[in-house]
């Protein structure tokens, strides 16, 4: 399901558009790159990518395998043996679509982010991930919110899911110098998901290391959830109400707010997209196809 709102004129891109997914050098969510990466390139689009550095990304292994995710992960012998992992780990179509990413040539030869220019590009992908190790670095590169802060100035189209619209959250515009998501409404990672995920690590999964699906924890004096995609992305808004979450009254309400259901290439029920403008943004890997295809129909459209 997707909600439009402030549906106006956008920079319109050709019928196949070149498309920059960055990434950082580790961790991102393997879901949320290769099924858009599928999703776009199979409706024509061309699809490159840039690291910091300029090699090769690779994925959260655990989000890949579903190892370690369970009480006993951390006992070798028996970390193989997988139950919670099954569960949240990367489903069997996204762990397909990843293994032919990455004989991608355009994956293994990323651009550095410090070659990146607006114009070579007519759309942008923000992609997600949590662990901390890879993916503070991706957020906090002044580079790439610089670039990110170009994209949205130029007005062309930009999609971010879950920890990606914490980057675009971040970067700045340079017309305004506030974050470029200020007068957008949008939706991320929500703090029921995310904090369901953290107490299902920390009481039933791995438990040696709860704070596995927090990028960011807490201080001490802050609140619960302070430090949350949700918190940090209604913080730069220009009204809490602009950051926008399931309505109780939607249709399949369940199935799009309890983090069990997975949206599918024919299955858009569980997911909730969010378009603004020329901006489309989504909460998880759970969202993926349908905030591929939203993108790449914004990426088709001409100018009204």
């Amino acid at each position: 399901m997707m909600v439009v709102v402030n549906d106006e004129a956008i920079v319109p891109a050709p019928r196949a558009a070149r498309v920059l997914i960055p990434l950082p050098e580790r961790d991102y969510d393997p879901t949320e790159v290769a099924v858009s990466w599928r999703v776009l390139t199979s409706a024509g689009h061309r699809v490159a990518f840039a690291t910091p550095s300029g090699a090769a990304a690779v994925a959260d292994e655990l989000m890949l395998t579903g190892e370690q995710l369970d009480l006993w992960g951390a006992i070798p012998v028996v970390r193989r043996v997988k139950a919670l992992g099954l569960l949240l780990r990367a489903n069997r179509d996204a762990r397909e679509a990843h293994a032919a990413l990455v004989r991608d040539p355009a994956f293994t030869t990323p651009l550095r982010y410090d070659a990146l220019r607006v114009g070579d590009f007519d759309g942008l992908l923000l992609p997600g991930g949590h662990r901390a190790r890879g993916m503070r670095a991706y957020l906090e590169d002044p580079t790439l919110q610089a670039f990110v802060g170009a994209f949205f100035d130029a007005n062309k189209p930009v999609g971010a899911i879950c920890h990606g619209v914490v980057l675009a959250a971040r970067s700045r515009s340079q017309r305004t110098g506030r974050s470029v998501l200020w007068g957008r409404r949008t939706t991320a990672l929500t703090w029921r998901l995310e904090g369901a995920a953290f107490a299902t690590m920390r009481y039933a999964g791995r438990v040696w290391d709860p704070g596995y699906y927090r990028t960011y924890a807490e201080q001490p004096g802050e609140p619960d959830g302070y430090r949350s995609v949700e918190a940090e992305v209604t913080r730069a808004l220009a009204s809490p109400d602009d950051f926008l979450d399931v309505p109780a009254a939607a249709p399949d309400h369940f199935r799009k707010s309890s983090g069990l259901f997975r949206d599918s290439g024919s299955d858009d029920r569980p997911a909730w997209v969010v378009r603004d403008r020329n901006y489309v943004s989504a909460r998880w890997p759970g969202d993926a196809h349908s905030f591929a295809r939203a993108f790449s129909d914004l990426l088709r459209e001409p100018t009204p």
